[in-house]
């Protein structure tokens, strides 16, 4: 089993079953005590921000909030270079623990020995 677990969240309010799916894994992994990180891309790239996952709602779902809590908890979160740029995001503006990083810290992650990666 890999003990360390990359998840790339492609989706955000736009396709949120998809998006929520995303954060509940990689929520259930960290508490499980596999080392997450979860990478925001695309659409996802806004939960970085404070205040927007609250704004998140889908019904059945865990509550997008803590999902990240539990997350940053035991695993990181890092938003894609490019998706913060390209929405005029800078580290000044996300959540206290959220590191912003490009594709080659990615495919670095993705590729270490005993890890799994994920897309969503």
């Amino acid at each position: 089993m890999a003990k360390n677990l990359v998840i790339k969240v492609t989706a955000g309010s736009d396709a949120a079953e998809r998006c929520s799916q995303a954060f509940t894994v990689a929520a259930v992994a960290a508490a499980s005590g596999v080392s997450v990180s979860l990478w925001l891309t695309g659409e996802a790239a806004w939960f970085a921000l404070p205040g927007r996952a609250a704004e998140f709602e889908l019904p059945h779902a865990a509550p997008l909030p803590e999902l990240i809590e539990g997350i940053q908890a035991a695993g990181r979160i890092t938003l894609c270079t490019q998706c913060a740029a390209r929405r005029g995001i800078s580290e000044d503006d996300v959540l206290p623990g959220v590191r912003i990083a490009g594709s080659q810290v990615f495919v670095q992650e993705a590729l270490a020995e005993d890890t799994q990666a994920l897309v969503y």
